[in-house]
């Protein structure tokens, strides 16, 4: 029973697939005449959190006598290195790197725009990243007036958000899990409340793999608490499975359009 379940499930995501490449040929896009296609600019980004590991990496460029830290294209600073009078936020102010920084429902509109400020004093754009990780709930809450604290003071920023953290609970087994329903909500929520105060939601940042793993529970598999014990294989933070970031994607692809 369940291979027939799993065998359309996955009928299901072929027609989708299909569905949608049949509208990509229908724009006049296909590997004939489309560079695009045929190649991939690929860019690495992780959290900045070992300093000594990053200042290792960190070199004065030829080109302009910039310092630049090479571990990473991108590098952000996480909701508890983000203190404005601690190591890591010297650090970032003194690369010319694009750079992020997480950001909780705990922070105050004076402290955000004062860690804005220290992190891009030239406002420049496409310097900053900013990547709210609150919980589906507290985003509701708190993300409209750090928008709008950001839109008064004329920041320039890229807004992305973190659904994974903020949603992560424990099981009655003690099993770290997260709710593909509750991910879902929170995108949907950052979505709408960019659109309804006119600026741009820019990018999402989810943990994910390719491999068959059961962390998160929820998704169109229906993977409930006792499913967790199948082939849950992290040691930190629950990822979504292979069918679950299809689906993720898919319903933002949904989002999108």
């Amino acid at each position: 029973m369940k291979n027939i379940e799993n065998s359309t499930m996955f009928e299901k995501i072929a027609k989708d697939i299909t569905d949608r490449l049949n509208f990509i040929e229908a724009c006049g896009i296909n590997a004939e005449n489309s560079s695009a296609i045929k190649q991939v600019d690929f860019f690495t980004s992780h959290e900045a959190l070992l300093l000594n590991y990053e200042e290792a990496l960190t070199r004065k460029s030829s080109l302009d006598d910039k310092w630049y830290d090479c571990s990473a294209h991108m590098i952000w600073i996480g909701e508890r290195t983000r203190k404005l009078d601690e190591a890591h936020l010297e650090f970032f102010k003194g690369i010319q790197n694009p750079i992020g920084v997480k950001v909780s429902d705990k922070i105050t509109d004076d402290e955000f725009l004062r860690l804005i400020d220290a992190l891009n004093p030239d406002n420049e754009a496409g310097r900053l990243t900013l990547i709210t990780r609150m919980g589906a709930d507290k985003l509701k809450d708190n993300l409209p007036r750090l928008v709008q604290a950001v839109q008064k003071e004329g920041k320039k920023v890229l807004w992305t958000t973190d659904p994974m953290h903020g949603n992560t609970f424990t099981t009655n087994d003690n099993i770290k899990s997260r709710d593909f329903s509750t991910i879902m909500s929170e995108i949907k929520s950052f979505f709408d409340i960019h659109h309804a105060e006119g600026t741009i939601p820019a990018g999402i940042h989810v943990e994910l793999t390719g491999m068959n793993v059961t962390e998160c529970v929820g998704g169109m598999e229906g993977l409930d608490h006792d499913a967790l014990k199948r082939n849950y294989q992290t040691s930190c933070d629950p990822r979504l499975n292979a069918v679950q970031s299809i689906e993720l994607a898919f319903k933002i692809a949904e989002m999108i359009e």
